[in-house]
């Protein structure tokens, strides 16, 4: 059996894809052996695209408001706990500005749902960055929008868009967000995004509630199929003014097991070692290194509203200016064999 589940991680490196059910096997056969070969063919298929470069992505968390209620989420509408806030655009293009001094060279804004934030007003926002921070791409992260309003985003000079799709499957995805929420508008989202033209990054939760097996083959047959050039996994945490307080937390080894497989199934993707990496394990976002990614996303925001953006608990680098945080990263990227790069980081395609 060992024998076969090495050879399937052998065949996955050389042809980015598996049937469903050796994506099974593989999975549900997870071993630290196997985490090891998966992680050494992971980093082998990155290096002759990116090398060890590490590509920043300066995160700016312009709203907590938000409509939506998905239960696992910290800022989710019924959370009467969560004291709200909203940066003004000067504040946001201020923190974009201190992020390109600091030799970011993407701005993601990311945040709730936030019926303030109209195409006219985040339209005007971009357009500001853009003309601050010259040679800068704007990432945004503001939820589903109407295919008029991505067309209207992209068109003020927005040049991403994330959007996780937290599972692809339809039941899961209903276990999980209230009735209300339909996993069919949120593909269909992702969809316009790549029409429209945006690099598009999606991505889901690993251990979340009532995830199974065939759930995780569903997402890396989504990664196959959609090939989003961004793609977003990170342990579920659960956060404790939600109906999922209770819930197991996911697991690091899962996470970067993951990792490792989604590099080999897209090799040019960008692929994030997410700030819950860090927040479970302190040397998280380096084991995300060595599985694959090539992405970190230090916090721009200000430092007296990050707190407030809790969307799980014990979220790291909440007290950090953002200087002292892409310092630390820095140093933590260094003696691990990589640099930050001073770099757009488009995906290499």
């Amino acid at each position: 059996m060992a024998e076969r589940l090495e050879q399937l991680v052998d065949k996955l490196a050389a042809e980015h894809t598996l049937t469903d059910g050796e994506y099974r096997d593989l999975i549900a056969g997870r071993t630290p052996e196997l985490a090891e070969r998966l992680a050494e063919r992971a980093v082998a298929a990155r290096e002759p695209i990116y090398g060890t470069k590490v590509f920043t992505r300066g995160l700016v968390e312009i709203s907590n408001y938000c409509k939506n209620d998905c239960l696992y989420c910290g800022i989710r509408r019924s959370n009467k706990n969560v004291e709200r806030y909203r940066l003004d655009p000067d504040t946001i293009v201020a923190c974009a500005r201190e992020g390109y001094e600091l030799g970011f060279r993407t701005i993601v804004l990311q945040g709730g749902e936030d019926g303030h934030f109209t195409d006219e007003v985040l339209g005007d926002i971009v357009v500001r960055i853009k003309e601050t921070c010259p040679d800068t791409a704007v990432t945004l992260s503001m939820g589903e929008r109407s295919r008029e309003s991505y067309q209207r985003l992209f068109d003020a000079g927005a040049d991403r868009y994330l959007l996780r799709h937290e599972t692809a499957s339809p039941e899961h995805y209903a276990q999980l967000h209230p009735a209300e929420m339909s996993w069919e508008h949120r593909m269909q989202c992702l969809r316009d995004l790549r029409e429209i033209g945006y690099q598009v990054g999606a991505g889901f939760m690993v251990g979340a509630p009532y995830q199974t097996v065939e759930h995780l083959v569903r997402e890396m047959r989504f990664v196959e199929d959609f090939k989003p050039d961004m793609c977003g996994i990170g342990p579920f945490i659960p956060h404790h003014d939600t109906p999922f307080a209770n819930e197991p937390q996911g697991t690091l080894e899962l996470t970067l097991y993951l990792l490792s497989m989604i590099r080999l199934i897209h090799p040019s993707v960008l692929l994030p070692a997410t700030t819950a990496l860090g927040t479970i394990d302190e040397r998280g976002r380096e084991k995300g290194m060595l599985a694959g990614a090539n992405v970190v996303m230090p916090n721009l925001s200000p430092v007296a509203v990050r707190k407030q953006y809790e969307l799980y608990d014990n979220k790291i680098c909440t007290g950090e200016e953002s200087a002292q945080c892409r310092g630390c990263l820095g140093l933590r990227m260094t003696l691990i064999g990589y640099e930050l790069a001073i770099d757009r980081g488009d995906i290499r395609k």
